[in-house]
């Protein structure tokens, strides 16, 4: 059973950090010092588990006000075409909600923009690239 929660222990940490090493850093090529950043230290950090074993993560930051910013949304390879990503995001949106947050950015690598879009969200930029990754800037009011 899949479970989506945010980060509260080290454990829930290191094991959001290895999903995304895994995706971004192993798999996209990404380096490492792109892919951990200092936003790490104040972003609210989720985790995907199936059953006890890790396979999604992402992260949320406040960037104004009432905007909140969502990075680093991964599921492992080894579980994609699930709706996972669809479940965090899902997750990361009521969140925002409760903590007061009426609109969500992200930047999304392009090849993803076709479900971000299913989600609700909007292009708000042209294509740019970021650690080597053609991507766009998206919205969604909530």
């Amino acid at each position: 059973m899949y479970n989506v929660k945010i980060v509260e222990s080290k454990k829930e940490h290191d094991d959001a950090f290895a999903v995304r090493k895994q995706v971004f850093v192993e798999e996209q090529g990404v380096p490492l010092h792109l892919e951990c950043d200092a936003e790490d230290a104040t972003a609210t950090h989720f985790i995907m588990y199936d059953d006890y074993e890790p396979v999604g993560a992402a992260r949320l930051r406040g960037i104004e006000n009432d905007t909140a910013k969502i990075e680093r949304v991964c599921i492992l390879q080894s579980q994609r075409g699930k709706k996972l990503g669809a479940l965090i995001m899902k997750e990361m949106e009521k969140h925002a909600i409760s903590v007061k947050k009426k609109k969500l950015k992200l930047h999304a690598q392009s090849y993803a923009i076709p479900f971000y879009e299913k989600l609700g969200y909007t292009v708000t930029s042209p294509e740019f690239m970021d650690a080597g990754i053609p991507h766009r800037a998206m919205e969604k009011t909530i």
